[in-house]
């Protein structure tokens, strides 16, 4: 295992609200790009899919072998209201989960990141794979809010590790 993964995955903890910082409700709410996420959406999946990534690698750890079930984002960006969270405090989890997580991979042992789980779509999912799948994660949608931001006429310029 590539343990700089690991600091990689936690230097993503406080991207979000960097990238939301000097944006009005308004701009947060806006559809610059049509038939997309607003900034606010972006933010609240990131948040939402670290969950899942929480639960899962923890699991992966833990068990031997669990079952990781999918789950709709578009669904639950629809569904759940994500207009109406707090942005300020989605971004404090954010970053608290992602530390907290880290913190935990950096005490295991290298073996235990060839530990897997079975993704109901992907299939047998080693843990290293899903460290590196969600720093991709963060960056692709951060790819995304930062055009947002320009489309707006607020670009900012934002290191993404």
């Amino acid at each position: 295992m590539n343990r700089s993964l690991i600091d990689l995955f936690e230097a993503g903890a406080p991207i979000p609200a960097r990238a939301i910082a000097g944006l009005s409700p308004a701009d947060l709410q806006a559809f610059p790009i049509p038939g997309t996420w607003s900034i606010q959406q972006i933010i609240v999946h990131l948040w939402e899919s670290d969950l899942a990534a929480v639960h899962r690698m923890r699991r992966i750890i833990a068990e031997d072998n669990p079952l990781l079930i999918a789950y709709d984002e578009t669904a639950c960006a629809a569904h759940l209201m994500y207009e109406h969270e707090d942005l300020a405090r989605v971004c404090r989890l954010f970053d608290d989960q992602r530390r907290m997580l880290a913190a935990l991979l950096r005490r295991l042992p290298d073996e235990a990141f060839a530990r897997t789980g079975v993704h109901n779509q992907r299939g047998k999912v080693p843990l290293s794979d899903f460290v590196q799948v969600y720093i991709d994660h963060i960056r692709n949608h951060m790819t995304h809010l930062l055009k947002k931001r320009t489309l707006l006429g607020k670009p900012i310029s934002l290191a993404i590790p």
